[in-house]
C-alpha cells in the first residue's frame, strides 16, 4: 500500500473534537462520495472489506483517499455469504 502522509481519518475526527471543529459539510461529502466509490470498486470484484472505520481511511494528497487494512477482507464467490462476524464492534452494522 502507498504512504498516506496526511494519516488517517480518525486523527482529523479527534482534532475537530478537540478543538470544537467540525469538518466542513463539502469535505463530508467529498470523503463520502470517495468511499462509496472505493466500496463500490471492492464489491463489484466481489471484496468485502468487513472493517470500515475512520482508522482504516487514509487521506493522501490530492484530497484522495484510500481504504486500507485489509486483513479481514473477503472474496466471495457470487452465491456464497459470510458466516462469521469480523470488524470493530462499534462499527459493525445491527444486522
Amino acid at each position: 500500500m502507498e504512504y498516506a502522509p496526511f494519516g488517517d481519518l480518525r486523527y482529523y475526527i479527534n482534532k475537530g473534537q478537540r478543538l470544537n471543529a467540525p469538518f466542513p459539510e463539502e469535505a463530508v461529502w467529498r470523503i463520502f462520495l470517495q468511499l462509496a466509490k472505493g466500496l463500490g470498486a471492492l464489491h463489484s470484484n466481489q471484496i468485502i472489506h468487513r472493517d470500515i472505520k475512520p482508522a482504516n481511511i487514509f487521506l493522501c494528497a490530492n484530497d484522495l483517499l484510500k481504504i486500507g487494512d485489509l486483513g479481514v477482507a473477503k472474496a466471495l464467490t457470487r452465491a456464497q455469504f459470510t458466516r462469521t462476524q469480523i470488524g470493530t464492534p462499534c462499527y459493525m452494522a445491527p444486522e
